[in-house]
């Protein structure tokens, strides 16, 4: 039996070397990325395994190198036949760009969930600020107060979040304006504008701290506090927001965005928690997510019994499945704050229904606020207008002018996008084609706009949707929803391939 080559032995040790660098990419380098994306302290994440993944990633391409000069006999042979040079190259150009291509799949497929599910759908744009304010807006106050379930605390209807409060140069006075209106419920975290946010929040309440519901995150300027850190981490995380907002104790401290169960009851944070409870500088706990692993972390909140209060991001056109949620948490006496409640205004479908969009966010608040099991909504105050224009809203019925408003637009968007975390239709292909992320990125085109996006992610895509020209359409009835998958399928991949 003849012996192995030496080139086919650093054959296989370059295929190894490239498997190792892939599997640490998954996992060190994807996973540094994923907790980044969910706001975890950089410095906190440990650097170990990334650090491996730089290093196997190096050996891979010294070994492919090494590789391709082995090719057809030693490097430098004074009898190498002609063209064997250009071979070599060309044989370690490709390995080394596969490797590559490897590499890079094994980051993006960390952080698939990221990409196609939260990223698209939370991180869009939404018109916040209505450029035609109504004279009956000015002068709004808050006109009803709602039970936040368990923790029988009763809160504004619509509540201020300040994620984006430093957009304006006086912060504080737009603050101030929200609650001489009656707005008692602040959502705030440690890395809001680097812990600016906490602070002038503290300068605002400064003598009416009485009556406010306070809610921050386990967060440290910088970002979440990771998970497996110790209890004292944690408790040294919410005394830093006290020292910031001038007060001894926060009502509320959300895990947020909380994308996994293990962080989510976490020993150490729940340790925290009821050390921080006992000596009376928290009172309640919450769980925030809106992240692609919503729908198990919720119900493992749920089954945990742990939390008083979730903070969910519902909105009108939210992925349907997300009410059941919401109306389970509500039987269990957990009060549910909406967040993320204009995302339904990110299509370009508003265009298309002027005058009525200028009441979009009006109708889109009481269509949150019109479900029961929904104790309050948190959206985001920076300018002296939202104070007038949101708080309108507040204890108002949803009428058939609004419900027209949501219904022309669920007209001009129906069948033409998918719903977050459902993926129902997957099984139908044959072919094994993404029917949602060949629906969604085609969604980006045409109704976001974003014609440059939608052609990179379709391009990643394999199978694409070309493979649909032959089929005989097993996926026609397979939307719950009822998108007529054949017909958004068919052109799509002439419309978002790369030309």
């Amino acid at each position: 039996m003849a012996e192995p080559t030496p080139g086919a032995n650093a054959g296989r040790i370059t295929l190894g070397a490239w498997l190792a660098a892939c599997l640490l990419a998954f996992t060190g380098l994807g996973g540094f990325l994923a907790e980044a994306i969910e706001g975890v302290d950089a410095a906190m994440i440990p650097k170990l395994l990334p650090g491996l993944a730089v290093v196997a990633v190096v050996v891979a391409v010294v070994a492919t190198v090494q590789w391709a000069r082995r090719l057809g006999g030693p490097a430098g042979d004074d009898e190498e036949p002609p063209g064997l040079g250009r071979r070599r190259f060309l044989a370690g150009s490709a390995a080394l760009a596969g490797g590559a291509i490897g590499v890079g799949a094994s980051v993006l497929g960390r952080l698939f969930g990221w990409m196609t599910v939260t990223g698209p759908n939370i991180t869009v744009s939404a018109v916040q600020t209505d450029p035609n304010p109504r004279a009956e807006w000015e002068g709004a106050r808050i006109q009803r107060y709602r039970r936040l379930g368990r923790t029988d605390a009763r809160v504004s209807d619509i509540a201020m979040g300040t994620t984006q409060l430093f957009r304006n140069a006086d912060p504080v006075s737009v603050m101030r304006a929200a609650l001489d209106r009656g707005v008692s419920y602040v959502d705030t975290s440690p890395d809001y504008a680097g812990s600016k946010a906490e602070r002038a929040i503290g300068e605002a309440i400064r003598g009416r701290r009485e009556g406010l519901f306070l809610a921050t995150k386990w967060c440290t300027t910088n970002g979440h506090v990771r998970q497996g850190s110790s209890a004292a981490t944690y408790v040294e995380s919410v005394e830093g927001s006290l020292q910031r907002l001038g007060t001894d104790h926060v009502d509320l401290v959300h895990v947020h965005p909380c994308d996994t169960v293990e962080r989510l009851l976490d020993p150490n944070l729940h340790e925290a928690f009821d050390r921080l409870k006992e000596q009376g500088k928290v009172r309640f706990m919450g769980v925030s997510t809106h992240t692609p692993n919503l729908e198990e972390v919720a119900n493992a909140a749920l089954e945990s019994d742990r939390f008083d209060v979730m903070m969910l991001a519902y909105h009108h056109g939210a992925w349907p499945q997300l009410a059941d949620i919401v109306d389970r948490a509500h039987a269990r006496d957990v009060g549910i704050v909406a967040m993320k409640t204009l995302k339904g205004a990110k299509h370009q479908g508003l265009a298309e229904m002027r005058p009525e969009a200028d009441a979009y966010s009006q109708a889109a608040f009481k269509w949150v606020l019109a479900n029961p099991s929904v104790s309050c909504l948190v959206v985001s105050f920076f300018e002296h207008q939202h104070v007038d224009e949101y708080l309108y809203a507040s204890g108002a019925e949803l009428t058939p002018a609004d419900t027209a408003v949501l219904e022309k637009y669920d007209r001009l968007i129906a069948g033409k996008h998918c719903f977050q975390h459902c993926g129902a239709c997957l099984d139908a292909c044959p072919e094994g084609l993404a029917i949602h992320d060949v629906l969604r990125h085609r969604m980006y085109f045409e109704d976001y706009g974003d014609q440059k996006q939608a052609m990179q992610l379709y391009a990643r895509l394999s199978p694409q949707a070309n493979v649909c020209a032959a089929c005989a359409a097993p996926c026609a009835s397979a939307c719950p929803h009822g998108v007529p998958i054949p017909e958004r399928t068919a052109g799509a991949h002439e419309l978002l391939t790369l030309g």
